[in-house]
């Protein structure tokens, strides 16, 4: 038999055990993050002359488009969750300084 089946019959075997009550599961308390800051226009705007750089240089640091930047700048479009919590990690010092030494290791 496939390795995935023994991986699955394992699996549902102890959701079986568990749902009988022979079988309790392992859990672990997760402290979550705040949702991040909602970025708009002059936070971009903002941020972006913070560190001296063109919208297209901006655009390539988020791995978006020039027009993405340039849309978010004008108040057209919003960043996503994703964006924000991107754009808080560049903004807070202590937070860029372990994102960039993440990225360059």
């Amino acid at each position: 038999m496939s390795k995935m089946y023994e991986y699955l019959k394992q699996g549902l075997s102890e959701a079986i055990d568990h749902a009988s009550g022979k079988k309790t599961l392992r859990t672990k308390q997760v402290k979550l993050p705040k949702p991040p800051k909602e970025y708009r226009a002059k936070d971009i705007k903002a941020l972006r002359r913070k560190f001296h750089c063109s919208q297209r240089v901006f655009a390539h640091i988020l791995n978006v488009s020039v027009k993405t930047v340039q849309s978010w700048e004008i108040g057209q479009r919003h960043p996503n969750s994703t964006t924000n919590r991107l754009l808080e990690i560049l903004e807070s010092e202590r937070k860029r300084e372990e994102f960039f030494e993440a990225i360059s290791a």
